[in-house]
């Protein structure tokens, strides 16, 4: 054989790091819907932001009494906290579904609801008046925002809007920066084995590149340096057509459990090597509502015997050697574009962030367990990666904050249609 000596070939060690899950607030605990009504988490939401926008208010207007809305004055200067709540003519209604089956003519479907008549409407527990002047675009908010407004009442009895304050980016822990060795994790998301559009060869490619199954000495050196990987949402397509309520003849059966056994001979092989996260998505066997909760461990037989198997929550919060990731499978993004309007989808994901509140569309337009003490979904510390799964390109971008805080934002797009896995290192 010569020089070229099978032995020669150099073993690589993969590197390790701590990790810490913090999906604890996502959990449901004790499920039931007995009794429990969505304005509970609108209290619960507007009682966190107001304490935390009131503590703002003294840098911001020390000058200016804060009102409550049912004790506004004609004129009068003054700041006023509470819920938006947008008024939106095109926004699709129970009763219209009603009306359409009864009707002739179809309903057209936009992409997206907004209309130039929209407007504002502020809501405290006292009561809701609806906002005036040009400060406060419509196109930008969307109803469940808490904010502080600074403004006064017209004589029509609107709040004619002369300044608006948002919690802004939440404090952020300290990256430790003892390590400083690459390391890398792997995002993605979109698999939808079986549908169409996946190539199961594609994914079977990644997965070996990943393994460190692929490539000479320089690929594999990097393959060791992945630390972890994380799958954002609508892993498995189940062919729709088969589940019509009706009971299922054994091929169809096996049909539909085809995918999911595809899913897990792949996830096996990560799984053996390295840490993995799977998050629900929307298409995925799991609750619809958010926050959605871990996919079923039977259904991934052979991953879950190893302990670097994780089944997590969407939205989905972990640390890596104390860098904190906080990420979603889409749909909270994806409602945003439906009732408001942004250059790009980064945007959606920056205003999440300044609100402090990852999908403030729940539960208006967004399905969410009603909780009735809190509100998950309010961003307390802040991340330092923020990504979310399943959209139609890549992108990024490094957010800013006035303390200090700097936010990596990432777009994972769909796996199966863009053959694309965002490394994060």
């Amino acid at each position: 054989m010569g020089a070229m000596e099978i032995d020669s070939q150099k073993s690589f060690e993969r590197k390790q790091c701590t990790y810490n899950l913090l999906d604890e607030t996502f959990e449901i605990q004790n499920e039931t819907y007995k009794g429990q009504q969505y304005s509970q988490i609108y209290f619960a939401r507007l009682h966190m932001m107001r304490t935390l926008l009131y503590s703002l208010v003294p840098n911001w207007k020390p000058h200016l009494p804060v009102c409550t809305v049912l004790g506004l004055e004609k004129g009068k200067e003054c700041i006023i906290v509470g819920t938006l709540y947008k008024h939106m003519k095109l926004k699709p209604s129970i009763l219209d579904e009603y009306s359409k089956e009864r009707s002739v003519s179809p309903l057209v479907k936009p992409h997206n609801f907004m209309n130039s008549d929209d407007h504002l409407v502020l809501e405290d527990e006292s009561g809701r008046v609806k906002l005036g002047g040009c400060v406060l675009s419509p196109s930008i908010y969307v109803t469940g925002i808490v904010v502080a407004l600074h403004g006064k009442e017209t004589d029509a009895g609107d709040f004619s809007v002369l300044d608006i304050l948002e919690a802004d980016l939440p404090p952020q822990i300290e990256k430790s920066l003892t390590s400083r060795e690459d390391k890398y994790v792997v995002l993605l998301s979109g698999l939808n084995v079986g549908s169409s559009t996946s190539n199961p060869l594609l994914f079977q490619l990644l997965v070996d590149h990943i393994t460190g199954h692929l490539g000479d000495e320089k690929e594999q050196g990097v393959a060791a340096k992945i630390v972890h990987v994380v799958i954002a949402g609508n892993s498995i397509e189940i062919p729709r057509g088969l589940l019509n309520g009706q009971n299922l003849a054994s091929k169809d059966q096996s049909r539909l459990s085809e995918p999911i056994k595809e899913l897990d001979i792949l996830l096996t092989q990560i799984a053996a090597g390295l840490p993995l996260d799977i998050m629900p998505g929307p298409n995925d066997p799991a609750n619809f509502a958010l926050p959605q909760q871990p996919l079923n461990r039977c259904l991934f037989p052979g991953s879950s015997v190893y302990n670097t198997f994780r089944s997590c929550t969407n939205p989905h919060c972990f640390e890596l050697d104390n860098i904190r990731f906080l990420g979603t499978s889409g749909q909270n993004i994806d409602d945003l574009e439906k009732y408001s309007e942004a250059k790009d989808k980064l945007d959606f994901m920056e205003r999440t962030l300044k609100w402090r509140h990852m999908a403030p569309t729940t539960p208006n337009t967004l399905g969410c367990y009603p909780f009735t003490d809190r509100d998950p979904f309010l961003i307390e510390s802040c991340p330092h990666v923020y990504f979310v799964g399943n959209q139609d390109q890549y992108d990024s971008r490094l957010l800013s904050g006035s303390e200090g805080q700097e936010v990596r934002l990432i777009r994972i797009p769909k796996f199966s249609e863009t053959g694309i896995a965002v490394v994060f290192a």
